[in-house]
């Protein structure tokens, strides 16, 4: 955009500059600030409620099993085929490998043995740990023996029992198993109750034999038989013990009527071999199964080199992925539960059942149907058995020449597979598509094998804490899984590239599951985290302070409510680092979680204390009261109350105690409401423990306030009490003298602060402040009145209210701001006798301790009588200087010159008035009235920060290039951090609703800026619209872009309306107290979704969102921006002008300051001196490069600051050519930049910033001027006066239109004052109200080609 130029004008101020640099513009049309939208706006500092959080699910195995006895039971009696088999030939043979039939095995006996041990050594793969018998073609009495034996000895444990049934008649249709007589000349049944009674419960049978299903069928039958009687003998013997029976996991080879597959290029046992040697039964497998024509032959299978557990084999990769894979299809195909009980409560239990999903895909293709109780689905199909063939296919065909390497022919590597790289690549894929839905990922439990490979950890962790990052759903599949082992065993690793990555994943896992702590204490894994916290150490990534910031989350959980680990962890060490990094200004999260963790190592810890007061801690943490960023100010806080409390109360301790207090005054003041509440519940810690002393400071406020109404009702006194330099209380009179009184134990201390504070919170804009505040002051009072000194503080009470009703005015209730503190420049160690600042005296009259008293707060009205707060009193000897505030600064012209134009207003009196509704905070929970008063407060902030949000990092594009980096530019806690916020996301929901509102904006932008040209030389008169709003307008302000319009009324409503429909949208009340009203609205973050911020003449400024909506309207954040207003009868309350590109509010009114408020810091970053004895009654600034601000006065002066300059430097100008009261100053945000200005009298001044004289003077009336509005973009604007008429002037003086806004038909006023007027930014529109009437008028700008703009407007 260049220079602007209308008219033959170029823009004012020489802000043409401003505009001559590319990059500059760029910054301008680019740039989207947003300010009050971060998390502790959206939430109001309060955690989720427990049914919002993802349930955390019970990962671990609490009934872990081991199976510690097995009995093997073979029953083949070589020689001897069963009756009710008929063998093919040739058929199976082969058991455990080996061929019984062979005459070269040697005698019959001997090969029962070599099969037995053979067995034995197969099941010694799955678990080495477990105890084996064989059972070697046993009897009924040695089987019964041997059982009874093993259930003896395993307890409560598993045991295994193998039946392998090759040699006897297969099972019966009712479930009874065959073994031999002693003299193997009959097969003798066993019967299925019989056996469970010997073997009870936790219980693994394998059946290897055919018609296998009929035992599976009966099993349960009998289970509950034994129950049954169990039930009954409980019911005789409630103390007998008994066996239980229903915890029983069976395989079975074969469904009823099945027989076992007869192949001869099969095992006999092909069932156990599946089981137990998965991987050569499934080469084999595939060998007879291949289709494609190959040299590798089943004999060739047994030279695949390797061994199963050794990974980097051939054979030992094939059994890793194999077991990656099979548990992979369990995870897919199981329930959670299911998965949880066979795949990870016992080691023996999960490999045979990996391995029976392969007996599943084998035997099925020979007419066999494994069963299974619990029942599994079937997974022969899951695809990835085509994986598996892919890396058998690819072991098979390097066979050749890896046997020729080992003979010493040729030289071959072996080639390994690419299945766990082709895994991560789709796990990846996964976080980039799926994971938005909160599907599971198929390859999670192949990234938990992939842990095991030192080739492919790296990249494994990185990908799992992204996963991890997707949420609290994420972290508890994650567990479940099994991944917590793994993860705790990598803290042992000394490999530095790993540090950030277990860093990221451990803060996670804390973050969701704090009880994981107590396995940071095994094997010393806290010193993980402690090592990297310390400055000294190194980090081998960029941004180090960041991963710092997650150990110090990882160590302050671990601390959390855990004795042990605050004794392992105290180390002046830990402490100075956390200290050290309090110094880190770049990072604020490293900052809030450095306070955090010292501040849970404090818990409950004397030694910690002492150990911090010897490091200075407590000295250190005070100078973070003024840190920019409101969460660690709040972590601050957090850490000093727990601080507070050190058992031995020696004067030295009540020394430092009183010292953080005394340092902390100046936070009471602080803008974000988090912080004032986290300082709350410390003022409760400190006022639990000094409970007798805040009693009597009660007390003697109760004692003050009495005295004040006695003094006051004196014929000669004049001004409130007031303290002198000796700390003594007087009372000014008429002739002079000041009257004495004798001052209180508790007058100097920091007692009587912080309850003179304490009194001021509980009475917050903010309503959970004043919520706690009022808790902490009815305990106090309550324990007053209950102590030995109740009958004396109820009496003086009953004489206040008595007193306070005698009174021709409410003495205590002035307004809001007679209760409020002036802001010091800097903390002071203790509180000192001179009440400047924190002690006015305005509090000592209004502070008051019961709660009759709390309901005269703001019960009266304003008027010059009324005292002032002490600034006009104690600062620079002015003793008196509220009688000069009172008054004209100009004594030689007429009083009313310097008052506003509204000053004889009446407030309307409706008689039928409807309170509004009055927003609340999300989250908000009003006070139970009735219920105890819990002491101290209980602070929410720890909950509220592990789920906090960071906003993303702007370079967001660049950091998705590289998977290393999506990992640095991360925070952690609970919600996923590594990705844009849902609506910086493109595609989303979010990120096309802002994309169009965008759009929308440069739209209507682009419409309307040819109308702007004509606007100066058109009619304006053109109505546009009429409708009632209900109250008495007092403010109206239009939206920048959605069709909403804000109305105030003169008490505390607000209405929004759509002007385009004529509809009302929403009404609620600002909440302001009685006797005060709205001064100024303002939309902020219009360019997206708007805020709605008003100030209101208490001193308060409140932002809202949704206001749209009257049922979903909540408050955002409410503070008092001034806090010592001067009441005053040419009162103007508060004013304010929002910079949206710094984020700034200037705060002005009846002070003598002009305060500079950040958004994002919610801090007063600047007290810029008001170098005037009038009141500030405008204000506006240039809002493109936001230094310069003008602000109008009572007295008709104009004064022009710049932000840049040091406070008492800052006023660079002023202009004395109104002679009164300015009605308004507005500079334009476009067009020519024209600063216009406008007095009572009528006079319209136009200036240029680097001229001291005006640039063009225009009387607009010679009545009484009420308002006046400036386009933001055109060259006009507009008047209001007494007289009912709204004229339209353009900036060269001409006259464009003069009109008279319409009222009902019943309400008919035409000399009724013009109450507001203003202009729409963009739009071609003006709204106008009269006094006395509640309707809104709407006029247009007259389009002589096409009718008029607003037909244009709406015809879209």
């Amino acid at each position: 955009m260049a220079a602007d130029r209308v008219d033959g004008s170029w823009m004012r101020h020489g802000f043409e500059d401003q505009f001559t640099s590319e990059e500059y513009l760029h910054h301008l049309s680019s740039a989207f600030y947003m300010y009050y939208t971060d998390k502790r706006h959206e939430t109001g500092g309060n955690p989720k409620s427990e049914n919002q959080y993802y349930p955390l699910q019970d990962w671990r195995m609490r009934d872990r099993l081991k199976t510690v006895s097995a009995a093997l039971a073979i029953c083949l009696n070589i020689g001897v085929d069963p009756p009710d088999v008929i063998k093919t030939n040739p058929c199976a043979k082969l058991e455990c490998w080996i061929d019984p039939y062979n005459p070269l095995a040697g005698p019959a006996n001997k090969v029962m043995e070599q099969i037995g041990k053979t067995l034995q050594t197969q099941y010694e793969t799955l678990s080495i740990r477990t105890r084996y018998k064989q059972f070697l073609d046993p009897s009924v009495e040695e089987t019964k023996k041997f059982c009874s034996s093993l259930r003896r000895n395993a307890k409560d444990e598993r045991i295994l029992f193998h039946y392998n049934g090759h040699g006897v008649p297969k099972p019966t249709a009712s479930g009874e198993i065959w073994v031999f007589n002693k003299g193997y000349t009959q097969y003798i049944p066993i019967s299925l109750y019989d056996l469970q009674s010997w073997l009870g419960a936790p219980s693994l049978f394998v059946y290897d034999c055919s018609d296998a299903g009929n035992i599976v069928q009966n099993f349960n039958r009998f289970v509950e038989k034994h129950e049954d009687e169990s039930a009954e003998i409980r019911q005789k013997d409630p103390s007998a013990l008994l066996m239980g029976y229903s915890d029983a996991i069976q395989l079975a080879a074969c469904g009823v009527g099945e027989t076992l597959p007869t192949n001869p290029e099969l095992p006999a046992d092909l069932f156990t071999c599946c089981l137990t040697t998965p991987c050569e039964i499934a080469l084999r497998f595939f060998v007879m199964q291949n289709p494609l024509p190959s040299n590798i032959t089943i004999n060739d299978l047994p030279k695949i080199p390797g061994r199963l557990s050794e990974r980097r084999s051939p054979l030992g990769e094939l059994n890793w992925i194999f077991t990656a894979i099979t548990d992979t299809i369990a995870w897919n195909t199981l329930s959670r539960s299911m998965f949880k009980k066979l795949f990870r409560q016992d080691l023996m239990v999960a490999a045979l059942f990996r391995n029976f999903l392969l007996a599943q895909r084998i035997m099925r293709v020979y007419q066999c149907h494994p069963q299974s109780w619990p029942e599994i689905p079937e997974t022969h199909h899951h695809p990835l058995w085509q994986s598996w063939d892919l890396a058998v296919e690819l072991v098979l065909a390097q066979v050749p020449a890896l046997v020729e390497a080992e003979d010493g022919k040729k030289q071959y590597e072996y080639q390994h597979s690419d299945f766990f790289a082709v895994q991560l690549t789709a796990f990846e894929v996964y976080l980039t598509q799926d994971a938005v839905d909160q599907k599971p990922p198929d390859q999670l439990p192949i990234v938990l094998q992939v842990l095991l490979s030192q080739s492919h950890r790296l990249r494994a962790l990185i990908l799992l804490s992204r996963f991890l990052d997707l949420g609290a759903w994420a972290v508890n599949l994650a567990l479940s899984i099994g991944i917590f082992p793994y993860v705790c065993k990598l803290l042992q690793s000394g490999a530095a590239e790993l540090r950030p990555v277990m860093i990221f994943i451990w803060a996670r896992i804390l973050a969701v599951d704090p009880s994981t702590q107590t396995d940071l204490l095994k094997d010393n894994g806290y010193q993980y985290f402690t090592n990297i916290l310390n400055p000294a150490s190194g980090l081998p990534v960029g941004n180090a302070s960041e991963h710092r910031a997650m150990c110090a989350f990882i160590v302050a959980m671990f601390c959390k409510d855990f004795h042990q680990a605050q004794v392992v962890c105290l180390a002046p060490e830990l402490i100075r680092g956390c200290l050290n990094h309090l110094k880190d200004l770049e990072n604020p999260l490293l900052r809030q979680w450095s306070c955090i963790c010292i501040s849970l190592l404090w818990v409950d810890f004397p030694e910690a204390k002492w150990v911090g007061i010897r490091c200075s801690a407590h000295t250190k943490l005070c100078e973070m009261a003024l840190d920019p960023v409101p969460e660690v100010r709040a972590a601050m806080l957090h850490a000093l109350n727990n601080f507070l409390g050190i058992p031995d109360l020696t004067d030295q301790v009540a020394h430092i105690e009183e010292s953080i207090l005394s340092t902390l005054l100046i936070m009471t003041t602080d803008g974000s409401s988090l912080v004032r509440k986290e300082l709350l519940v410390l003022f409760s810690t400190f006022v639990k423990r000094f409970e007798n002393k805040f009693i009597v400071t009660a007390y003697e406020q109760v004692l003050e306030e009495k005295d004040y109404l006695l003094r006051r009702s004196s014929k000669d006194f004049t001004g409130p009490t007031v303290e002198t330099r000796n700390g003594e209380h007087t009372s000014r009179f008429l002739n002079g003298e000041q009257k004495s009184s004798v001052p209180g134990i508790s007058q100097g201390a920091v007692f009587a602060s912080i309850w003179k504070h304490l009194l001021i919170m509980s009475v917050d804009p903010h309503p959970e402040v004043a919520r706690n505040g009022g808790i902490v002051v009815d305990y106090v009072t309550k324990a007053m009145m209950e102590s030995t000194i109740g009958f004396a503080a109820q009496q003086a009470i009953d004489d206040i209210v008595r007193l306070s009703r005698r009174s021709p005015q409410r003495v205590l209730s002035t307004d809001v701001n007679s209760r409020t503190v002036q802001r010091p420049t800097s903390p002071t160690p203790r509180a000192t006798p001179k009440h400047d600042g924190y002690l006015t005296n305005s509090m000592k009259r209004t502070a008051s301790v019961a709660g009759a008293l709390k309901s005269l707060a703001f019960g009266g009205s304003i008027n010059a009588e009324t005292p002032s707060s002490s600034n006009a009193v104690n600062h620079s000897g002015r003793g008196l200087q509220q009688n000069k505030l009172s008054g004209s600064a100009r004594t030689s012209t007429p009083p009313e010159w310097s008052r506003p134009p509204d000053a004889k207003d009446q407030s309307s009196t409706y008689s039928s008035y409807r309170p509004a509704k009055v927003p609340l905070p999300r989250a908000f929970r009003p006070r139970r009235l009735g219920g105890a008063l819990a002491m101290p407060l209980r602070s929410n902030f720890l909950a509220w920060s592990i789920e906090v949000r960071a906003k993303p990092n702007s370079d967001w594009s660049v950091l998705c290039r590289d998977l290393w980096n999506r990992l640095i530019g991360t925070q952690y806690f609970r919600e996923p951090q590594m990705k844009p916020s849902e609506a910086d996301e493109p595609g989303s929901a979010d990120y096309n609703q802002r994309l169009w509102r965008r759009n929308r904006n440069e739209k209507i932008i682009t419409q309307t800026q040819p109308q702007k040209e004509q606007a100066g030389s058109s009619r304006w008169d053109n109505p546009a619209g009429f409708f009632n709003n209900g109250t008495q307008p007092n403010k109206i302000c239009f939206h920048q872009f959605e069709e909403h319009l804000v109305v105030t009324d003169d008490r505390d409503s607000v209405c929004i309306w759509d002007w385009h429909r004529q509809a009302r949208l929403s009404r609620f009340s600002n909440g302001n107290p009685h006797g005060s009203k709205i001064n100024e609205a303002r939309f902020i973050n219009e360019d997206d979704q708007a805020l709605l911020m008003t100030g209101s003449s208490d001193g308060v400024i409140k932002l809202f969102r949704n206001y749209e909506s009257e049922k979903e309207v909540e408050l955002v954040s409410a503070f008092r921006a001034l806090t010592d207003l001067v009441p005053s009868n040419k009162n103007a309350g508060l004013v304010f002008d929002w910079q949206q590109g710094q984020g700034k509010a200037l705060v002005a009114g009846d002070v003598k300051v002009i305060r500079v408020w950040n958004a994002n810091t919610e801090t007063c970053t600047n007290d810029i001196p008001a170098r005037s004895g009038s009141c500030v009654t405008s204000l506006t600034s240039d809002q493109v490069a936001g230094h310069m601000f003008v602000a109008g006065f009572g007295d008709g002066a104009i004064r022009l600051y710049d932000q840049r300059l040091k406070p008492a430097e800052a006023m660079i100008k002023v202009w004395k050519h109104h002679k009164q009261w300015i009605t308004n100053v507005h500079m334009q945000r476009g067009g020519l930049r024209e600063l216009i200005s406008g007095s009572r009298n009528g006079d319209i001044k136009l200036w240029d910033l680097r001229m001291t004289l005006p640039m063009r003077e225009i009387t607009a009336t010679r009545d009484t001027l009420r308002s006046l509005s400036v386009h933001e973009h055109a060259p006009i604007f507009a008047t209001g006066s007494e007289r009912h008429s709204v004229k339209v002037f353009n900036v060269n003086g001409g006259f464009l239109s003069s009109f008279e806004p319409y009222s009902s038909f019943l309400h008919q006023n035409r000399s009724a004052p013009i109450a507001a007027t203003a202009f729409h930014p963009h739009r071609m529109m003006l709204a106008c109200a009269a006094l006395n009437d509640n309707h809104i008028n709407l006029f247009a700008c007259e389009d002589k080609r096409h009718g008029t703009m607003w037909n244009d407007l709406i015809d879209r």
